[in-house]
């Protein structure tokens, strides 16, 4: 039987052809963008600088009792837990900052670390705490988390949040 696909007797177009179609599924792979890493840097680097903004507004949104400022902050669906252990939802949040009764007089942040994992930002940080409530002194030294998630128009929103009290050597109150 004769071989009817010799290789050595195909014109060289063809053979062209041939290669290009086995080849042409590892093309994108093999020519992608050298600089998407770059711009991977590029985006993380500004999504950065707006999550450290959007953390300033929550910070003076918080020590002047701005609630509309904080109700572009937060998602329909925000849920807190407390630094004494209570859920808190957006209205709730919303509700307890308007009402007056609590009175923040500084806040000082430090060390913040943001993270991203896709379209979540996870903001951890150190804050000095100074105000009172109607029940007293609520100053001191907490750490908090807040994620923030990217919605569907592109805006980060704040989806959670939970406080805890940094206690004192042998404080066990």
């Amino acid at each position: 039987m004769q071989d009817t696909f010799k290789t050595h007797s195909m014109h060289p177009w063809l053979r062209m052809a041939i290669a290009l179609m086995l080849v042409a599924p590892l093309a994108p792979a093999a020519y992608a963008n050298p600089n998407s890493q770059g711009t991977q840097k590029v985006q993380k680097h500004e999504s950065r600088h707006e999550i450290d903004r959007l953390e300033e507004a929550w910070r003076d949104a918080v020590l002047k009792g701005n609630t509309a400022a904080m109700d572009a902050l937060l998602a329909n669906d925000f849920m807190a837990i407390t630094s004494s252990g209570t859920l808190q939802t957006k209205e709730q949040t919303l509700a307890k900052l308007g009402s007056g009764q609590r009175h923040i007089t500084a806040l000082n942040v430090s060390d913040r670390k943001v993270r991203f994992y896709g379209t979540t930002a996870l903001v951890t940080s150190l804050a000095e705490v100074k105000g009172t409530t109607g029940e007293g002194d609520i100053s001191g030294s907490f750490r908090y988390t807040r994620v923030y998630v990217r919605d569907a128009h592109g805006q980060w929103k704040i989806v959670s949040f939970e406080a805890s009290r940094i206690r004192e050597a042998g404080d066990h109150k």
